[in-house]
C-alpha cells in the first residue's frame, strides 16, 4: 500500500508529523510513504525503503498553476499510489487531491478544527482542543490507517551531524542551555530585556553555556543578546537544520517562545519551558508530550483575553500586551525552581 503525504509547511506543522508517521510506519509494516515536503525540512525525516520524499520546486518548476500540473504529473512519475493523505489542506494540496481524485485515488484531508479554534479565541469555549499531531492520527485513521504516535525522541539527527557539533558540548561546561527569545509574530515574543534579565539570573552562581537559536531574520538580534551575555553561543545562521536538531537533543533544556524551535526541540526529545501570550496551548499546538506545566503563562481565569490568536498574528487589543508584560522574569524563574529545572 502506497501512500502519499502532503504537509509542505509551516516548520513547526511539518515537524508535527513526525511521531504520527512513525507510528504508521511500525503499525503497518505494509504500508509505503510518500511524503511530500519543501527541501529545507527533509532533515525531519530518514529515507528508508518504506520512507521517501519528495521534494518540490514550488518557487520554479513547480510554481503556479501550470507547476501544480507538472508537480501532479512528477508525482505519477515516482510510481502508483493507493492513496492520498492531505495533512495541510490548503488550496496547493486542494488541488493536487482533487487530479488524484479524477485519477481514481481517494483522498483524506485533515479536519483543522477552524470552528473549535475560533470559538476559542472569541471565548465561548476554553476546553484543551486536539493537538495537531492528533489530528494528523485521526486523518490516517479516516484512511484506514489507524495507528498511534511512537514514544520519542521523535527527530533524529543524523551521525554525522552529531559528530560535526560534539565539540560544542563539552562534558566540562556545566548546564547546556537552549534560548530561542523569538518568534514570527509580535504576539508570540516576550520582551528582550524580560529574556536578558532571565538568563543573567539563572546564570548566577551557576556554570551553564547558553545556545541562542532562531531565524536568519533573528541573526543581528540574537548577536547583539550573545554580546550582552557571557558563556553563550549563536547558533543561528552558523549551522544547518541537521546540525541544530543534533545540538538540540544535547540540551539539558531549552527556554522557548512558541515557535518551531520550541516543537523542534520537544521532538528531539529534549525538555522545553515554553512561554505564551497571545497563543495558549490549548489551541492544540503545544510542545509535543511535554508537561502542561512546562507552558508558562497568565492563567486564562487571570487574564481573560487570552488567548485572543491562533498563530500570534495581529496586534494586542487591550494595548497593554498584559499576557507577556505581567509575566515577568521574576515569574519564569521561579516555575523554573519549581520544575527543578535548575
Amino acid at each position: 500500500m502506497r501512500l502519499l503525504v502532503i504537509r509542505t509547511s509551516a516548520m513547526g506543522d511539518v515537524a508535527f508529523t513526525t511521531p504520527v508517521i512513525a507510528g504508521v510506519l511500525r503499525q503497518h509494516p505494509d504500508a509505503e510513504l510518500v511524503i511530500m515536503t519543501r527541501p529545507a525540512f527533509r532533515y525531519f525525516f530518514r529515507e528508508s525503503d518504506r520512507l521517501k520524499l519528495f521534494l518540490p520546486d514550488l518557487k520554479g518548476r513547480h510554481k503556479g498553476f501550470a507547476g501544480l500540473l507538472r508537480l501532479f504529473r512528477d508525482l505519477k512519475k515516482t510510481g502508483k499510489f493507493d492513496h492520498v493523505i492531505d495533512l495541510h489542506d490548503v488550496l496547493r494540496s486542494r488541488i493536487i487531491g482533487l487530479l488524484f481524485r479524477i485519477n481514481g485515488v481517494p483522498v483524506t484531508t485533515l479536519d483543522k478544527g477552524r470552528k473549535e479554534k475560533s470559538a476559542l479565541t472569541k471565548g465561548r469555549n476554553r476546553k484543551q482542543l486536539k493537538h495537531s499531531a492528533e489530528r494528523y492520527r485521526d486523518t490516517f485513521t479516516r484512511a484506514g490507517f489507524h495507528s498511534e504516535p511512537t514514544e520519542g525522541p521523535w527527530i533524529r539527527a543524523s551521525e554525522s551531524a552529531i559528530n560535526k557539533v560534539s565539540a560544542l558540548i563539552d562534558e566540562g561546561a556545566g548546564i547546556i542551555a537552549g534560548v530561542a527569545p523569538y518568534a514570527r509574530h509580535e504576539l508570540k515574543m516576550w520582551p528582550e530585556e524580560y529574556m536578558f534579565k532571565l538568563l543573567v539570573r539563572i546564570a548566577e552562581g551557576r556554570k551553564i553555556r547558553f545556545l541562542l537559536f532562531g531565524g536568519n531574520e533573528d541573526i543581528e538580534k540574537l548577536e547583539k543578546l550573545q554580546g550582552r551575555l557571557k558563556d553563550s553561543y549563536l547558533v543561528a545562521g552558523r549551522h544547518n537544520l541537521d546540525e541544530e536538531l543534533a545540538l538540540m537533543s544535547r540540551l539539558d533544556f531549552m527556554i522557548a517562545m512558541d515557535s518551531s524551535n520550541m516543537h523542534m526541540a520537544a521532538l528531539a526529545g529534549t525538555k522545553v519551558i515554553s512561554i505564551w501570550g497571545g497563543t495558549d496551548p490549548l489551541a492544540g499546538f503545544g510542545a509535543w508530550q511535554q508537561p502542561d506545566e512546562y507552558a508558562v503563562r497568565i492563567p486564562v481565569a487571570e487574564l481573560t483575553c487570552r488567548p485572543c490568536t491562533i498563530f500570534g498574528k495581529g496586534k494586542c487589543r487591550r494595548g497593554d500586551f498584559a499576557c507577556m508584560m505581567w509575566l515577568t522574569p521574576e515569574k519564569v524563574y521561579e516555575r523554573l525552581i519549581e520544575l527543578k529545572v535548575l
